[in-house]
């Protein structure tokens, strides 16, 4: 005020309950106290009051209705918005070097969906793979947090021929043969919750000395806290755990 107006127009304020005075501001506009000096040097002070108490006002209001949102939100089991450093992602890549295990290991017990549970993944951050904020259980790859997520998986079938094999085994692999990989969910429910099946039939030439094939599949699903996710393949002896071939993994998106 000092700089916009002079001492003379400061002393109109001086013994005034400026409070009285911008309750009735719009009131006692009229052309008399329009000539007034000092009437206008109180008009522009109450406008000015008016104006900074009502954008505290709104600030306040934003600021009480975005703290009521977070606490409803952490109600209703809701978590806050992610922050860059707290992303949830995984990629897990075939891991066939470890010790004992020539092919991946496998679990084809009941209750576990069809096809064969793939245990093999690399998660320790060697070559591609890694975890951020998720956790590797049996295989499992296990949920932290409710919401929208891409999961996405690649199995890589080869068969190589091999003349000290058993003629048996070698009938049936060269036979029409179904190479199936499964996308499974485990929840509260007894059983597994199907996601995605990608499928071929092939037969290799007895002629040819390798027998390649590559499934690969993708898609968003809702997941809840605690859900865990797997992948399940048709002929475990034939999958070679090549960790740029064969690969698991998901991430938030929302």
């Amino acid at each position: 005020l000092q700089d916009t107006y002079s001492k003379s127009g400061i002393a109109c304020l001086t013994g005034e309950e400026i409070g009285n005075f911008i309750q009735n501001l719009d009131l006692i506009e009229n052309e008399d106290r329009a000539a007034d000096p000092c009437w206008q040097v109180k008009w522009h002070l109450g406008k000015l009051i008016k104006k900074m108490m009502s954008r505290s006002y709104e600030e306040n209001i934003s600021a009480v209705n975005a703290e009521r949102g977070l606490t409803l939100s952490h109600t209703d089991g809701q978590q806050p918005p992610r922050s860059p450093i707290n992303r949830i992602a995984a990629h897990l890549t075939g891991n066939s070097n470890r010790k004992n295990s020539l092919s991946p290991r496998i679990d084809s017990s009941p209750r576990r969906g069809n096809g064969q549970k793939i245990y093999n993944w690399e998660s320790s951050r060697k070559g591609h793979s890694f975890l951020y904020n998720v956790e590797l259980r049996n295989g499992e790859l296990v949920i932290p947090q409710t919401g929208f997520y891409y999961i996405y998986s690649q199995t890589y079938f080869r068969f190589r021929e091999n003349e000290n094999e058993d003629s048996d085994l070698l009938a049936q692999i060269r036979n029409p043969k179904q190479l199936v990989q499964y996308v499974y969910k485990l929840t509260n429910y007894p059983e597994p919750i199907l996601l995605m099946k990608s499928a071929r039939t092939s037969c290799w030439s007895k002629k040819a000395e390798y027998g390649l094939y590559s499934i690969y599949q993708g898609g968003v699903f809702q997941l809840k806290r605690e859900d865990r996710i797997f992948v399940s393949v048709s002929n475990g002896d034939i999958v070679d755990m090549d960790k740029e071939a064969s690969f698991f993994g998901a991430f938030m998106i929302g």
